[in-house]
């Protein structure tokens, strides 16, 4: 196994056994953080500029209690950490702790009471510590309202959310040797208390939401207590720790600098390497009560997908329980009425099987075809493509030592699964294909068909998810010959498409409009150089 690098400055703790992710939405007072977005890009001469900080946390408290009546406050808290260092004062200054010794991450009060008392505190406080700085002939902050309480504030943040990967979430295992209960914990309802069970770590976010409910803290308060709370109590303890200041999690570039860790070992959390989605817990109906048939039951590979996510809240955003346990086939308050059917098929949903395949057809190699500025080809409708995933148990009789439910079916199925690796020979394959549509203005264009064919083939070559559903040779020719039967030789363009268009099909274009949006269009959606559509001769000699 590879060596990781050095601990994130020295990580010392770890957040999910069984999700692996955690998103550290903010740090700081209290109130709602500006979060861009992550894939925004940041210019780099301004990212620890005055201007554009890691540590901006605006203070809007007081909306709680119903309109603002005054803008709401930016706070750098980066800034307001160094100069309390520089007196030798540290987090205790501005926040409490409650009778557990556990930080609170509002402003000098463990909760919120009412609304002039929260808005005292802020004013006194602040102002007060501005005064007491600037009288002792140091830089000190604003002292006025409008100073604070900015309509127009130059000061933006480029912070990123904080994830916890399977690599980073390994360097926590590893330093803590696996003891899991220094994160981990479950509510018992009967002591009132929280305590660690084995086999039940979850994601925080499992349990902790958006906002304070009952006796849970929201997610945001409980990632800083267990993750700050821990480093900072490691480093008075002259341990290696994480960091405790905002910015060496959600600067940009400081994230740059965390380790990783390329060969992670798989995680120790009792999963199933293969297991058959069911439609019930418990049971397999064989038909429905009109007699029809069902779907045959899924083999799913969960190791491999394993290796393909940084985390198990990828497909489990509530629970690491079966996906049947919420949605039901009919749908339930439980499972948010989301059917069985549409939480597996649900193309626009990034937890359900379509959903994320999809999300993977957008990826330049498979754009070309799949892009969804293109034609969005998933084969979700194509009987073929639904067996793909649906098996064919195999017959008993073929090998009595398989069984419907047994992990040795579901190993069989998956290695009878039919891969392909490529498309037709290339003999097969026209060299070249000569298009007239054009060849009253221009010289008809030449069309490298094999060469283009072949870097399709390149492209996707190392694709397990094309292998497995670009089952057929002729797959790959899809891409342009949709609509087609599905053959070596497949029907020229004209044949569908007329010149000019066919009145009575307003949705089919012409020839001309046809080339265009299929040549060009591919090309935009797989990021290549040209042809461009503001240069005729690139592909069009004049005549």
């Amino acid at each position: 196994m590879k060596k990781g690098n050095s601990l994130l400055r020295g990580t010392g703790i770890f957040v999910s056994i069984t999700t692996l992710t955690i998103l550290i939405l903010s740090f700081g007072v209290q109130g709602v953080q500006q979060v861009p977005d992550p894939k925004a890009e940041i210019q780099p001469d301004l990212v620890r500029s005055d201007l554009v900080r890691s540590d901006v946390i605006i203070i809007d408290t007081l909306k709680t209690f119903g309109k603002l009546e005054r803008s709401p406050v930016v706070f750098l808290h980066g800034k307001h950490t160094e100069a309390l260092a520089k007196q030798n004062q540290d987090c205790s200054v501005c926040h409490l702790s409650d009778e557990k010794n556990r930080r609170s991450y509002k402003y000098k009060r463990i909760k919120d009471t009412e609304k002039q008392t929260v808005m005292d505190l802020y004013h006194n406080g602040c102002i007060t510590c501005h005064k007491e700085t600037k009288a002792a002939g140091r830089k000190s902050g604003p002292l006025t309202c409008g100073a604070c309480h900015q309509d127009d504030p130059q000061v933006v943040s480029d912070r990123r959310p904080m994830g916890m990967d399977k690599s980073l979430h390994y360097r926590h295992t590893k330093t803590l040797e696996d003891k899991c209960e220094k994160c981990h914990h479950v509510y018992n309802q009967q002591t009132k208390a929280l305590e660690y069970v084995k086999g039940q770590e979850a994601a925080c976010r499992f349990c902790h939401g958006d906002v304070t409910v009952e006796n849970r803290i929201d997610a945001r308060q409980a990632y800083h207590q267990a993750c700050v709370g821990c480093h900072q109590e490691r480093l008075a303890q002259k341990q290696t720790a994480g960091p405790d200041m905002c910015v060496r999690c959600h600067d940009p570039e400081e994230q740059k600098l965390i380790g990783v860790v390329e060969d992670v070992p798989r995680m120790k959390a009792g999963q199933p390497d293969v297991v058959f989605i069911k439609r019930f817990p418990g049971q397999e109906p064989q038909s429905n009560p009109e007699g029809e048939t069902l779907m045959n039951r899924v083999p799913f590979n969960h190791k491999a997908h394993e290796e393909f996510n940084d985390n198990c809240r990828v497909c489990h955003h509530t629970n690491t329980k079966a996906c049947v346990s919420c949605h039901t086939l009919k749908g339930d308050e439980t499972g948010k009425q989301v059917q069985l059917e549409q939480s597996m098929h649900q193309p626009t949903a990034s937890q359900s099987c379509v959903g994320c395949h999809s999300t993977q057809q957008e990826q330049p190699q498979c754009a070309g075809c799949h892009s969804s500025a293109n034609r969005k080809l998933t084969g979700v409708n194509d009987a073929a493509a639904c067996r793909t995933c649906h098996m064919t148990p195999l017959e008993p009789s073929a090998n009595p030592a398989l069984q419907p439910d047994d992990q040795a079916q579901l190993a069989a199925l998956l290695e009878s699964r039919p891969k392909v690796s490529g498309t037709y020979p290339v003999d097969k394959i026209p060299e070249k294909v000569e298009i007239k549509a054009l060849s009253n203005q221009y010289q008809p264009a030449q069309m490298p068909h094999r060469k283009m064919v072949q870097s399709l083939e390149q492209r996707i070559a190392n694709s397990k998810l094309a292998a497995v559903f670009h089952r057929e040779p002729s797959a790959l020719c899809q891409g342009c010959h949709h609509n087609s039967p599905i053959e070596q030789k497949p029907p020229k363009c004209n044949s569908c498409h007329g010149q000019p268009f066919i009145e009575r099909q307003p949705a089919r274009p012409g020839m001309m409009a046809a080339y265009h949006q299929q040549c060009i269009g591919c090309h935009t959606s797989m990021g290549l150089e040209k042809p461009v559509a503001t240069d005729c001769t690139v592909c069009h000699a004049k005549k």
